[in-house]
């Protein structure tokens, strides 16, 4: 599965930090990084309520 950002939308809340700190990092610089574009499937579950409560509908995937 492969991370998907719309950098236009992300208002960089880290939400989705919270929720899978291995692959996004919100940083003093104050945006939004991807740490690991194509996790495991271990990751799959959180990715899937990353992408849920992202408030501002930033993320996607593609399976």
């Amino acid at each position: 599965m492969k991370v998907v950002v719309d950098y236009d939308a992300c208002s960089s809340n880290a939400v989705c930090m919270g929720i899978a700190p291995e692959v996004f990092e919100v940083r003093d610089d104050g945006f939004m990084y991807v740490l690991n574009e194509n996790p495991g499937p271990e990751f799959d579950g959180r990715l899937r309520e990353a992408v849920a409560s992202c408030p501002n509908g930033a993320l996607s995937l593609e399976e």
